[in-house]
């Protein structure tokens, strides 16, 4: 790992307690969160394979894939430029060369990367659709969380396109945003396969969905048990997100 890296006014480094890998990360722009880390865990990448991250910010997924996963490349796309940058700084203070990121945009994606040109593609995409309320479209927490540049329907189409045949993707998304998901996977072609939901506490309603999906998959979606975060007092991480996402 190097050491001599330059940071930028605000920007700290943050260790992601695995495998020696960190991040470079700027609170006033947009900090990764446990979805992302949740995502990291539910996607399956096997050896050799080629992973696509469509909307990477400042490069989470594709840093914490390629500590946990053989894959033999992870690329990271992203529109805005001082979040490529502190990804590409990211990548290089890791010292691999497998992860590299790429500016452009995710409705661009087929054309940038190649049609049926990958294994895997992952996104944490905006939650929430854009609406007459927002006061600054162009901010980056703002572009972060609402479908102010990519909808979710312009994702979904851009990961049928970029996934080979029986290729497969992994989103986290909300709850309530499912039915949209689902239909516009199956329109595009990529079968929902599997779903994971998370719940705060095992009373509580779920908060994220992980949803994988697979290009021309038959028609069978396995549920899988809840993924619970907190303990009954609503502090303490339960024993799997202790033993398996190191929290």
């Amino acid at each position: 790992m190097k050491t001599d890296v330059t940071l930028k006014p605000g920007e700290r480094i943050d260790d992601l307690q695995r495998n020696g890998r960190v991040i470079i990360q700027n609170p006033a722009r947009f900090c990764f969160g446990i979805d992302a880390v949740l995502l990291s865990g539910f996607a399956k990448v096997k050896k050799g394979e080629k992973v696509i991250d469509l909307g990477s910010g400042n490069g989470i997924l594709p840093i914490l894939l390629e500590a946990k996963n053989d894959g033999e490349s992870f690329t990271g796309l992203e529109i805005q430029p001082e979040n490529v940058d502190m990804a590409r700084r990211s990548a290089e203070i890791n010292g691999t060369e497998k992860v590299s990121f790429v500016e452009g945009d995710i409705r661009e994606a087929s054309q940038l990367f190649g049609k049926n040109s990958t294994d895997v593609v992952v996104s944490n995409p905006p939650y929430m659709k854009a609406g007459s309320g927002l006061t600054n479209p162009g901010d980056a927490k703002t572009i972060a969380r609402h479908e102010v540049l990519v909808t979710l329907d312009q994702l979904v189409e851009q990961t049928a396109a970029l996934l080979k045949d029986g290729g497969r993707c992994y989103y986290v998304h909300r709850p309530f945003r499912l039915v949209d998901i689902f239909a516009s996977m199956r329109k595009n072609r990529v079968e929902p396969k599997r779903l994971r939901l998370v719940y705060p506490q095992l009373e509580k309603e779920p908060v994220l969905a992980l949803v994988e999906g697979r290009k021309y998959g038959g028609p069978e979606l396995k549920v899988e048990k809840p993924l619970i975060l907190y303990e009954s007092d609503g502090v303490t991480y339960t024993k799997e997100m202790r033993e398996n996402y190191g929290f």
